[in-house]
């Protein structure tokens, strides 16, 4: 079991790099720094958005809409780091002391 929570741990610590990837990827795309017409940065902005936007549009749906400002990373990443880490690791440590 201990074993199976540094894994999952290991997983989300990647996936929060992945966030935050797609976020800087993003704004680099939409100020045009990154060419839209080259085929590889569109593969990777595929990759990442295939990756994060399933996970961001419900947190899309709940947020009220603040115009041109989009919170829902930031809401995914104090997600992942404050409940679901935590809950990985009390599920770690409830296991070692059984």
């Amino acid at each position: 079991m201990f074993g199976l929570c540094r894994i999952i741990l290991t997983l989300l610590n990647l996936y929060e790099g992945v966030v935050f990837v797609y976020c800087i990827f993003s704004m680099l795309y939409s100020f045009g720094i990154l060419d839209a017409q080259n085929r590889i940065v569109w593969q990777i902005g595929n990759f990442l958005n295939k990756l994060v936007e399933p996970v961001l549009n419900p947190i899309r749906r709940i947020m009220p809409s603040l115009g041109n400002v989009d919170l829902s990373p930031l809401i995914l990443l104090l997600g992942l780091q404050y409940l679901v880490q935590p809950l990985v690791v009390q599920i770690m440590v409830a296991s070692l002391t059984r």
